[in-house]
């Protein structure tokens, strides 16, 4: 069944860490379809859900920041073998 994506309610969607982000269906056998949801609703609903969904990708990309500032700590400290 072919709905606009604004009938389907955000209960059933996720954000995806895909450029801007990525909306995906959490769960194809379960999806709640709202045939009068207005797209201005569903649309603030977004901007709601990304607004939770940016603060923890940049957590996430802070914390990987961080691990490859030591890797490369280590790295840098390490003697390299076939070399010198």
């Amino acid at each position: 069944m072919f709905v606009p994506i604004e009938f389907i309610d955000w209960e059933c969607l996720t954000i995806g860490a895909l450029g801007w982000g990525q909306i995906q269906i959490a769960n194809a056998n379960n999806i709640k379809i709202l045939p009068q949801n207005s797209r201005r609703d569903w649309m603030l609903k977004l901007c709601d859900a990304l607004m939770l969904f940016y603060p923890r990708e940049i957590e996430k990309i802070t914390d990987r920041i961080q691990r490859f500032e030591d890797v490369k700590l280590f790295w840098e400290n390490k003697k390299d073998v076939w070399m010198k």
